[in-house]
């Protein structure tokens, strides 16, 4: 099994062929990259046009400015006005010159990974200033992370944290405080069907407890960088559905 994901690894690639949201991301600032982040579901080609069709600029501007500007930008359960508010949280939290990765080293080596990942979402959650369906289905709720039963697989957060962690292809090793070995799987509907297809996931549901689950299965083949076989399991999920 190792063998076999190893060489999907070895066949992975980032281009106009193969795409993946780091091809936007990858450029952009941290807090730009996660905003990338947590619009990643859905169809990949059209998830990449909106991403594009999104001027990250604003992110310097003020609510008036981003209202005047994002009058027609929607994303599948996300309005308008929810596009609006997640850029006038992020540009609150670029003003105050919140940083994104001193705020989860600074959780994380208090009482660990999930600890720190449900942090960071108390962070955005307590810069919206309008709650709606569309943003809690973007941004998620703050979790007991010593008791994580019931919770989602939160996949777009751990797919940020891959890219900014782990410092090998594709993703951008950016931040220095967090061991790879702590990551935790991004885990979707169709990772996770591979996943159980393969006999690596035994949880009968796709949410954070399979996301574990799969992450110390993954171990036995990397323990210190499990989660570099997520880009072999999207692949693998991607070509099922083509």
């Amino acid at each position: 099994m190792k063998r076999y994901l190893d060489s999907l690894l070895a066949e992975c690639k980032l281009d106009e062929n193969n795409l993946d949201p780091l091809l936007i991301a990858r450029d952009l600032p941290d807090d730009a990259a996660l905003i990338c982040a947590l619009f990643a579901y859905g169809n990949v080609k059209a998830m990449i046009k909106f991403l594009r069709s999104l001027d990250f600029s604003l992110l310097d501007c003020d609510e008036n400015a981003i209202k005047e500007k994002l009058t027609d930008r929607y994303y599948r359960f996300q309005s308008v006005e929810d596009t609006q508010n997640i850029f006038i949280a992020f540009a609150k939290m670029r003003k105050e010159k919140i940083i994104l990765e001193e705020r989860f080293c600074e959780a994380y080596n208090k009482n660990g990974f999930l600890f720190a990942l449900s942090n960071m979402i108390a962070l955005l959650q307590s810069y919206i200033t309008s709650q709606t369906h569309g943003i809690d289905f973007l941004l998620s709720k703050p979790f007991d992370y010593q008791n994580p039963k019931g919770v989602s697989a939160l996949k777009r957060y751990l797919m940020f944290l891959r890219w900014v962690v782990r410092k090998e292809f594709p993703d951008l090793g950016r931040w220095r405080g967090v061991k790879t070995g702590d990551l935790l799987i991004p885990l979707d509907t169709h990772s996770f069907a591979q996943a159980s297809k393969l006999g690596l996931l035994k949880r009968k549901s796709a949410d954070l407890l399979a996301s574990i689950e799969l992450t110390q299965k993954l171990k036995e083949f990397d323990q210190s960088d499990p989660v570099k076989y997520d880009f072999a399991l999207y692949r693998l999920g991607q070509n099922a559905r083509s």
